[in-house]
C-alpha cells in the first residue's frame, strides 16, 4: 500500500533565521510572512532549533515587569526548566531563544509519520531534512491534513484494491466498501474469523480514512486455533502474526 509522502505536501520556500539573527528581527519574520513559527539554521543549512510565536511569547511573559515592585527576597531557581524560562527572559538573539534539539523528518517519510511524530512532541511543524540533515522544505499541521481532502471515490478505489484484492487475494465486489466523507464501512462475508482484522486494520492506513466501520461476518471460526495450526496464505499472513 503506497502512502503519501511528505514531500509531496511540505513548502519548499522557507523562512529561515541564523543563531544570531536578533529577537526583533525574528518577531518581523513571523508577523510580516504571517507563520506561527521558522527554524533556525546554521552556515550549512543545518537545522540547530526552532522558534515559535510561543517561544516569543514565553520570553515576554518571563522578563521582569518594570512597574511591579521589587520583592525582598525570592527563592533562587534551581530546576531544569526554571533556569531554561530566566535564560529565555533575557534572550536576545534566535540562538537563545529557540526550542531544541529541533524535531525533524525526511521529505520520503509517510504523512502519517509525520503526523504521529506532531502528535508525540505537541508541535506544530516539522521542518524537513536530506540525508545530510540540510533543510531542504518544512511541513506543518495544515499540510498533514490535505490527506483529508482525498475524495470518498478515491478512498474506496484503494481500498479495494490494496486491502481486499492485494491483502486479501478476494474478488473486487466480494466485500461491499461504502464511503462518506471519509468514514469507511466494510460490509459482506470473509471465509475466516481471523481475516477480519486484518482487513478493518489495513484500511484505517489508507491516507484519507477517518474511521471504518466493521460490519463484517465470516465462515469459518478459526480463533480457537494457534497460529501454526491456521491455514494462512498470502499477503494476510504476516499481517495475521503481527496482530
Amino acid at each position: 500500500m503506497k502512502h503519501g509522502k511528505i514531500g509531496s505536501v511540505m513548502t519548499t520556500e522557507v523562512v529561515t533565521a541564523r543563531p544570531d539573527t536578533p529577537f526583533k528581527e525574528v518577531a518581523r519574520l513571523l508577523t510580516t510572512r504571517r507563520i506561527s513559527g521558522l527554524p533556525v539554521v546554521d552556515t550549512d543549512d543545518h537545522v540547530v532549533g526552532v522558534i515559535s510565536e510561543t517561544d516569543l511569547l514565553a520570553r515576554e511573559a518571563e522578563a521582569p515587569d518594570p512597574y511591579e515592585p521589587p520583592r525582598r527576597f525570592r527563592w533562587p531557581r534551581t530546576s531544569t526548566a526554571a533556569r531554561s524560562r530566566a535564560h529565555r527572559a533575557v534572550a536576545r538573539t534566535a540562538g537563545e531563544l529557540m526550542s531544541k534539539p529541533a524535531v525533524c523528518v525526511h521529505a520520503e517519510n509517510t504523512i502519517a509519520e509525520g503526523a504521529r511524530t506532531m502528535a508525540q512532541h505537541t508541535i506544530e511543524r516539522l521542518p524537513v531534512v536530506d540525508e545530510e540533515d540540510r533543510l531542504v522544505g518544512i511541513v506543518t499541521r495544515r499540510d498533514l491534513l490535505q490527506i483529508f481532502l482525498r475524495t470518498d471515490a478515491v478512498i474506496r478505489h484503494e481500498v479495494i484494491e490494496a486491502v481486499l484484492v492485494q491483502t486479501l487475494w478476494l474478488a473486487p465486489r466480494s466485500i461491499e466498501v461504502l464511503v462518506a466523507d471519509g468514514v469507511v464501512t466494510l460490509h459482506g462475508q470473509l471465509e475466516r474469523r481471523s481475516e477480519i482484522p486484518v482487513a478493518v486494520h489495513m484500511t484505517r492506513q489508507v491516507d484519507g480514512v477517518v474511521a471504518v466501520v466493521d460490519q463484517l461476518s465470516y465462515r469459518t471460526d478459526d480463533s480457537h486455533l494457534k497460529p501454526t495450526e491456521q491455514a494462512l496464505r498470502g499477503v494476510a499472513d504476516d499481517w495475521l502474526r503481527s496482530l
